[in-house]
């Protein structure tokens, strides 16, 4: 089989570890930088050209598309799809799942625990917002943030009116959500691919941090998830229709909540706490289900 990994860098550590497992199982690999595409939209023969030549022989992509490049990079995923090319993770779940507020929305929806979380455009009623989510402390998100930059505890009513309407003023689109005191600046990632949690980590955010990202200096050992746990973030990643994806969980006095849904997990932190290589598993389930014309989302916006 022949797979492209749309990545834009091949030295980083999932794209290597994708790429040797690959090509460890006889696949043939390519790494592809998705900003270097450029296409030909046409309704009879779509095409994805990549440093002057054609791109028609790609039997599967696994997309490793960036926060900051997602407008692109799911339309080379689209084109892809167009193409016939089976994707590991569709552009219509990989456009869902980066929407903060989409995703939360569709999981609320099918009853999901989240933490109780407010959307607001005007600073007219801040001080209700306020009170919506539980009053301070509470953490404001920004929609398109990521490895946890834009998000910022306020831990005073004074402080939080402040940050809202500091981030309203820039015109940013903000979430409010409650501070959840017990997780204690710790979170679980679940890592799911084809409907099961191969591996689970609990991070810890270092001292004084309630960021529990490893980006942000957390920490990082396997963990051992609940029944419920599982269910919750197996059903997380069915609603964003993702094979492979992070659920990040937080532990609360009623059960599990989910704060986000990554369809870009990164490999390194939970292959090394748990001892697991995710990366084989990836390119097994991959071998498993690529065929051509495959996609659920063709002809889909």
């Amino acid at each position: 089989m022949k797979i492209a990994i749309l990545s834009r860098k091949k030295s980083l550590y999932s794209t290597t570890a994708l790429f040797e497992a690959a090509k460890a199982r006889g696949h043939e690999v390519l790494v592809i930088n998705p900003l270097r595409c450029y296409m030909n939209i046409t309704s009879h023969n779509p095409t994805i050209h990549y440093k002057g030549e054609k791109l028609d022989d790609v039997d599967a992509i696994i997309p490793r598309i960036g926060p900051s490049i997602t407008f692109f990079g799911t339309a080379v995923v689209r084109q892809f799809e167009m193409m016939g090319t089976y994707s590991l993770n569709e552009s219509v779940a990989i456009t869902r799942s980066r929407d903060k507020l989409r995703s939360l929305q569709l999981l609320a929806r099918k009853g999901i625990g989240l933490p109780v979380t407010g959307f607001a455009n005007s600073t007219k009623f801040t001080e209700d917002l306020i009170e919506m989510v539980g009053g301070a402390p509470l953490v404001v998100k920004l929609v398109q943030g990521t490895q946890g930059i834009g998000v910022v505890l306020a831990e005073n009513r004074q402080a939080a009116q402040s940050v809202i309407e500091a981030f309203q003023g820039l015109k940013a689109n903000i979430l409010v959500q409650e501070y959840i005191k017990e997780a204690k600046g710790r979170d679980i990632r679940c890592f799911v691919i084809d409907g099961k949690v191969m591996a689970a980590m609990e991070r810890r955010a270092e001292e004084g941090e309630f960021r529990s990202n490893l980006h942000r200096g957390g920490s990082a050992r396997v963990a051992k998830i609940t029944p419920e746990e599982r269910s919750t973030a197996t059903r997380a990643a069915k609603i964003m229709g993702l094979n492979v994806c992070g659920v990040d969980l937080l532990r609360t006095n009623h059960g599990p909540v989910v704060m986000e849904v990554n369809s870009s997990p990164g490999l390194e932190g939970i292959e090394k706490a748990t001892g697991k290589n995710l990366a084989e598993r990836i390119i097994m389930f991959m071998e498993k289900q690529a065929r051509s014309k495959s996609t659920r989302t063709k002809g889909k916006g």
